[in-house]
């Protein structure tokens, strides 16, 4: 997974898990783009402090989905969707029977999940 968009799906899921002050930094690095700097000046820490919590909040938001699997479900969940969301595309234009059978298979997998 790319990496933008996995601190994206972590901190979607378990940002409101860190504590209020990591959320401010973490977001002002990967949702505004600051430059440590920028952000050391605001939050009154070093540089380094910055880059240590940023890399800290990885490490925690990452130890949370190794523990709760939420992103990798979500994933697998959406994957399956759209493969209903296919299936049922075909089904309307050909019709074919045994493609219900593919959806209900489908969707108790993720029933399963």
């Amino acid at each position: 997974m790319e990496s933008i968009v996995k601190q994206n799906l972590l901190y979607d899921f378990y940002g409101e898990l860190l504590t209020k002050h990591q959320r401010a930094v973490y977001e002002a690095v990967i949702f505004h783009d600051m430059s440590l700097g920028e952000i050391a000046q605001e939050q009154g820490i070093s540089r380094q402090g910055v880059h240590d919590l940023v890399k800290r909040c990885d490490r925690t938001l990452d130890g949370y989905e190794q523990k709760l699997h939420l992103v990798s479900k979500f994933q697998q969940t959406r994957q399956l969707v759209e493969e209903i969301h296919q299936l049922t595309k075909e089904f309307k234009k050909t019709g074919d029977e045994s493609l219900i059978g593919r959806i209900e298979r489908i969707s108790r997998d993720i029933l399963e999940l």
